[in-house]
């Protein structure tokens, strides 16, 4: 095969590869639609289920009980997924946008069709052919944040009937719990969600310190030793007695 052949054969198979990233890319979009479609329907259908037996004289214990935990584990299957969609789908854009630099460099007329990049980021650019930024702010707008709100308020709010129901609180004390149980479920939804996308965006790990306790010191080692201050002379160490004596010749006093 000649090389005009194989170019063209190599920009065929580009644009083949091009293609099926798209569709892929396009696939996971879809698939976190229907994920969360499904997931608000559950929990509006449950809403509503609740909405009718509170009209009613029946107790509201069972079915909470069987429907909050339920609904509030639904939402976490959803949210791990939705972030794990979000990740592919940026993984395809960084390699789409790989196939459109070369594009742009077949002929110079190309240059008009595909902009050059503005940074070296190549997240930051594959992110920007869709209006959006490469940034933990970011995470706040996606689908899998809309989730993990939806769920967190689910769950505070289960945590607030379950606090007034066993430790007999005020609606104000109940509320609070609430509120507090909100935040913190939310906050562990977005940890949760920058600790997947930090190695793919390249953001800085969130690492906690810790003390590590000491190395174990061997006998003889020298480390058991305390350190000479530089304000105290040395100590003298005793030299051996063939060091000490000095080699005399023959015909010198040394007492001279």
């Amino acid at each position: 095969m000649d090389e005009p052949a194989r170019q063209q054969a190599f920009v065929s198979a580009l644009v083949t590869e091009h293609f099926v990233q798209a569709s892929a890319r396009a696939a996971t979009i879809t698939e976190s639609n229907g994920r969360a479609a499904i997931y608000l329907s559950a929990v509006s259908s449950g809403l509503v289920a609740f909405g009718f037996l509170a009209q009613g004289a029946g107790r509201l214990d069972p079915f909470v009980a069987a429907v909050l935990p339920a609904l509030f584990i639904l939402g976490i299957f959803t949210f791990v997924r939705l972030v794990q969609t979000s990740i592919e789908a940026a993984v395809l854009s960084l390699q789409i946008q790989r196939i459109r630099g070369y594009y742009r460099t077949l002929v110079p007329e190309a240059e008009q069709f595909f902009d050059a990049p503005g940074t070296d980021d190549a997240l930051a650019v594959a992110m920007a052919t869709s209006g959006n930024r490469a940034s933990p702010v970011e995470m706040l707008f996606t689908a899998a944040a809309m989730i993990a709100a939806v769920n967190s308020i689910l769950g505070g709010a289960g945590l607030a009937l379950l606090a007034g129901a066993l430790a007999s609180l005020g609606s104000a004390t109940a509320l609070a719990v609430g509120a507090v149980g909100t935040v913190l479920l939310f906050g562990l939804h977005l940890l949760y969600g920058y600790r997947r996308a930090a190695p793919t965006a390249g953001w800085p790990p969130l690492k906690v310190r810790r003390r590590l306790p000491p190395p174990p010191q061997t006998p003889g080692s020298g480390q058991d030793r305390p350190l000479a201050s530089p304000l105290q002379p040395a100590a003298r160490t005793e030299q051996p007695p063939e060091l000490a004596l000095v080699e005399q010749r023959p015909g010198t006093d040394t007492d001279a």
